[in-house]
């Protein structure tokens, strides 16, 4: 369980003087230092928490290990590498760093419905900083802890074939935390207009699984119908899987995987691929902070 005690060093219900810096807040700067410090402090408390909750976080990082190595490995060898281009242990890995990255962003969602049930939030709206400062540091936080987390089986990239490239290890990682910004940006949005966090786990199932088994990470999108294939284009993990997958194939190109997303019978450019991540992100970011405005 999320130990909802740990507070975020830095913030405190002042209306008055501010408890971040010290000074009126009535200049530009002043207020700018405050708010990044706000950010800061709900960025420190998530790697607080994470730090201080190895086991539950191991147990995270046990599900896609399992599938990687266990499910990955029997399947490797009853699916011919010339099927899908490449072995499947390494077509699976794109898939299983999104998995990954995909618990810790969620639960972002979950904490920000836990903490208005049990009070803190309460208390954090009572800080001299505005609302969408607070929702952005929630989000930095969610981002930072889910990528420092597929970082950790980014690391077992060797196991299933690939090389421990030093530019194909930032391209990755720089594509987890771009999918890691976007899919907590999303659970910000949803939860934001929930107050029950049995009614997000509840949707959760319903929508998460769902846009997995879309996301071409485990099996090939142009092995689905084809009016999955319409879900999968609107699907933002096909293109995150999609993403991570073209950047194993431009830095190792015997891996040759199967096409993901295609439109109109061809794949987008890999530019466009992060700019719709990224703007799917701030579009829902923008979204949950007009929602997180009104008064609670």
């Amino acid at each position: 369980m999320t130990d909802l005690t740990v507070k975020a060093p830095g913030i405190s219900g002042t209306s008055g003087v501010s408890a971040l810096d010290g000074t009126d807040g009535t200049g530009r700067p002043a207020r700018l230092r405050r708010e990044l410090r706000a950010i800061h402090a709900l960025v420190h408390r998530d790697l607080l928490r994470l730090a201080g909750q190895r086991t539950h976080t191991a147990l995270m990082l046990l599900h896609p290990m399992l599938y990687l190595l266990i499910l990955g490995g029997g399947l490797a060898a009853l699916i011919p590498r010339s099927s899908l281009g490449t072995g499947y242990q390494t077509y699976l890995f794109p898939g299983m760093l999104m998995m990954t990255v995909q618990t810790p962003a969620i639960m972002v969602g979950i904490r920000l419905i836990t903490d208005r049930q049990s009070g803190y939030l309460r208390e954090l709206l009572m800080a001299p900083v505005s609302r969408a400062t607070l929702l952005l540091g929630h989000c930095a936080g969610g981002t930072m802890t889910a990528t420092a987390q597929g970082a950790v089986l980014l690391s077992l990239a060797g196991t299933v074939g690939l090389p421990y490239d030093p530019l194909l290890l930032v391209l990755l990682l720089a594509g987890m935390i771009l999918a890691s910004f976007t899919i907590t940006a999303l659970a910000l949005a949803l939860a934001v207009s929930l107050r029950r966090a049995e009614t997000f786990h509840t949707l959760l199932g319903l929508i998460m699984m769902p846009l997995l088994f879309l996301s071409g990470g485990f099996f090939p999108l142009n092995a689905l119908p084809g009016w999955a294939h319409t879900l999968a284009g609107a699907n933002p993990l096909a293109y995150a899987v999609d993403l991570l997958r073209r950047c194993i194939t431009h830095r190792v190109p015997d891996q040759q995987a199967t096409a993901g997303i295609e439109w109109a019978g061809r794949q987008p450019p890999l530019p466009l691929e992060a700019g719709l991540l990224l703007a799917t992100g701030l579009v829902a970011l923008l979204w949950a902070a007009r929602r997180f405005n009104r008064p609670e």
